[in-house]
């Protein structure tokens, strides 16, 4: 089972929605047989590299939205994120463009630390105040993932994994995705935001069983042979 997760490092939910999934992962029967792929996706393109101001800043001056109603959704994300064990710090977001961070997700895909990377992009972003759009961040990030030094410093001197980017950007806007988190599983289901983690639950048996359907062995030669049920037993 291949699950693909669209999914920003600057969005608060996607690293709600991250804990939850992986709740419902770790309980997962099939887990083993489970591979999880992260995807890019930008809330805004076009924001600087840097930019000057808080996160509640950003969203009443870049997003119109009111400062006071600014301020209640950061108590009420910081409390859903508290019950999955993450400590948010809004006062201290650094607001930064994401997209060269999303570059080193796709090198750390490269050496098996996708999902490490991902973690600690979003930790360091919404739990310590990193500025996820700094190179020497990404840099000592890189380091403390153990990748190249060479490679890393690429994402500074060059495009590459650019177009792996912008490639997962154009997958998003054909599968209609409009916003992150979203979780798609064998590209035949779609879970949209941070649902529950009974939901994803619901959704990974669901998922299996359309892959994996119970074939009766016996049902060929019409004997079900004796079994107890509702009525009794057979004689």
């Amino acid at each position: 089972m291949k699950i693909e997760i669209w999914s920003d490092v600057a969005c608060p939910w996607c690293y709600i929605g991250k804990r939850r999934f992986e709740a419902a992962l770790a309980e997962f029967p099939h887990r083993d047989a489970v591979e999880v792929k992260w995807r890019s996706y930008q809330l805004d393109p076009a924001l600087p590299e840097h930019y000057d101001g808080t996160e509640l800043d950003y969203l009443s001056t870049r997003k119109g939205m009111a400062p006071a109603q600014v301020s209640q959704m950061f108590d009420h994300v910081t409390a859903q994120a508290k019950g999955e064990g993450l400590d948010y710090r809004f006062d201290q977001v650094v607001v930064a463009n994401s997209f060269t961070a999303h570059r080193l997700i796709h090198l750390a895909a490269r050496h098996g630390q996708q999902d490490a990377a991902k973690e600690r992009l979003l930790s360091d972003h919404f739990e310590h105040g990193k500025d996820i759009g700094s190179a020497e961040y990404l840099a000592a990030l890189g380091q403390d993932l153990g990748l190249s030094t060479d490679e890393v410093t690429e994402l500074f001197t060059t495009d590459k994994y650019a177009d792996d980017v912008r490639l997962d950007f154009e997958e998003a806007r054909a599968l209609g995705i409009t916003g992150v988190p979203f979780f798609v599983i064998d590209r035949k289901f779609g879970l949209s935001g941070a649902q529950p983690a009974e939901t994803f639950t619901a959704a990974l048996n669901q998922a299996w069983q359309e892959t994996n359907p119970l074939v009766l062995v016996n049902a060929a030669n019409g004997n079900d042979g004796e079994a107890c049920g509702p009525d009794g037993c057979a004689v």
